[in-house]
C-alpha cells in the first residue's frame, strides 16, 4: 500500500477527468444522435439496450430511465443474446448496444445476429473504426481521453460517458413527447417520490375531522376542540366563513399574558388570516408551505370553504419529507 498519495487530489482528478470527458459529449451531438431520437418517436416497437460486462450495467440503467419517462424499453444481455434471448426482439424494435471498444468477442458474434432480424442497430460505442460500428445504423460517439482507473483498464470514465449519453436521449424523448410530472406520477406509484407526486392534500385532511368554534366560543369550548380532534389547532367560523385559526402556542401565549382567561372569546385569542390550502393540491406542496412560513398546520379549503386541517404529522406518516 502507497502512504504517500493524496486520496483528496485523486478524488478531485478522477471528477475532473470524467467530467471533462462528458462535457466533450456535447460536441459529439451529430445528425446521427438526432436521427436516433426522431426514429424511436416515432417507434411502434421498444427500444432494446444490449451490452456486456460493465456496459450492460449501464443498459441497464438506462432502460430504467427510458421506462420511467415515457419510453419502452427491455435489456437484453448479449451473452444470453446469442442462447435465446433474440427472442426478446420484435420486428417493430430499435436496438442500441453498448460497448467502449466495440470489438468484444460477444458483441462480435451478435452483431451478425441483430443485423438478420432487420431491425434498426445503434452502437453506442467509443471506436468508431470497430466492427460494431461499422455494422451499425447509426452510432452514438462515446469515445474517451482515457479511463480514472490508474491503470486506464477498468471502466470509470468510459462507463460514465455512456450513463450521460443515455440520459440526453431519455431527456429528448422526453421533452418531445411532452412527457409531464403527472404522467411521471403514473410509472412512480410507490415511494416517497410517487407520493409526492400524486398525494393530494384531501387524501391525508380528510381523515383528521374539521375543527372549528365560533368567534364567541369561551376558552373551555376552544381547548376541548383542539384536544378531542388532536391537530394542535381549531378553526374560528363565522357564517361559514374563515375568521382566524387558535393553535396550542396561542394557548400557551394566552396564558402568559391573561392571569384571568374566564372572560376570553376565541375572537380574543385567534390568529388572524390563516395559512390556506386547498384540498385538491398536492401534500408536497402543502409541506413546503409549512417550512416556508414555519408551521405546523395548513388550514384546507374547498372552493374557499373551511374544509379541515393538514397536520406536519400526517405528511411525515406518508414518508413524503
Amino acid at each position: 500500500m502507497k502512504n504517500n498519495i493524496d486520496i483528496k487530489s485523486l478524488a478531485q482528478s478522477t471528477f475532473e477527468l470524467e467530467a471533462a470527458n462528458v462535457l466533450a459529449l456535447s460536441e459529439k451531438i451529430d445528425s446521427d444522435f438526432v436521427e436516433v431520437i426522431e426514429k424511436i418517436l416515432t417507434l411502434k416497437g421498444r427500444v432494446i439496450l444490449t451490452g456486456i460486462g460493465k456496459s450492460a450495467i449501464i443498459a441497464q440503467k438506462i432502460v430504467a430511465t427510458l421506462n420511467s419517462t415515457g419510453t419502452p424499453a427491455i435489456f437484453m444481455h448479449a451473452a444470453d443474446a446469442i442462447h435465446g434471448d433474440l427472442g426478446i426482439i420484435q420486428k417493430d424494435d430499435l436496438i442500441i448496444a453498448i460497448s467502449k471498444s466495440g470489438n468484444t468477442p460477444e458483441i462480435k458474434v451478435l452483431v451478425p445476429y441483430l443485423k438478420q432480424t432487420g431491425n434498426i442497430l445503434v452502437a453506442m460505442v467509443g471506436n468508431h473504426e470497430s466492427f460494431l460500428a461499422e455494422q451499425a445504423d447509426y452510432i452514438l460517439d462515446t469515445s474517451i481521453t482515457r479511463e480514472a482507473c490508474p491503470n486506464n483498464l477498468a471502466p470509470t470514465t468510459s462507463t460514465t460517458v455512456q450513463l450521460a449519453m443515455g440520459d440526453a436521449i431519455a431527456v429528448c424523448l422526453q421533452t418531445k413527447r411532452q412527457f409531464t410530472d403527472q404522467d411521471f406520477a403514473k410509472y412512480h406509484p410507490g415511494g416517497a417520490l410517487g407520493k409526492q407526486l400524486y398525494l393530494k392534500v384531501s387524501d391525508l385532511s380528510d381523515h383528521n375531522g374539521v375543527p372549528m368554534v365560533a368567534a364567541d366560543a369561551n376558552i373551555r369550548s376552544v381547548l376541548i376542540s383542539i384536544t378531542e380532534y388532536r391537530l394542535g389547532a381549531t378553526v374560528v367560523i363565522e357564517n361559514e366563513n374563515i375568521l382566524g385559526i387558535i393553535t396550542d402556542g396561542d394557548i400557551r401565549r394566552m396564558l402568559g399574558k391573561y392571569e384571568d382567561v374566564s372572560g376570553l372569546q376565541a375572537k380574543d385569542i385567534m390568529s388572524l388570516n390563516p395559512k390556506t390550502i386547498d384540498k385538491t393540491d398536492l401534500a408536497a406542496n402543502a409541506l413546503h408551505l409549512m417550512r416556508q412560513n414555519s408551521i405546523s398546520q395548513l388550514v384546507v379549503t374547498d372552493e374557499g370553504k373551511y374544509a379541515g386541517i393538514i397536520h406536519l404529522q400526517d405528511i411525515l406518516k406518508e414518508g413524503i419529507i
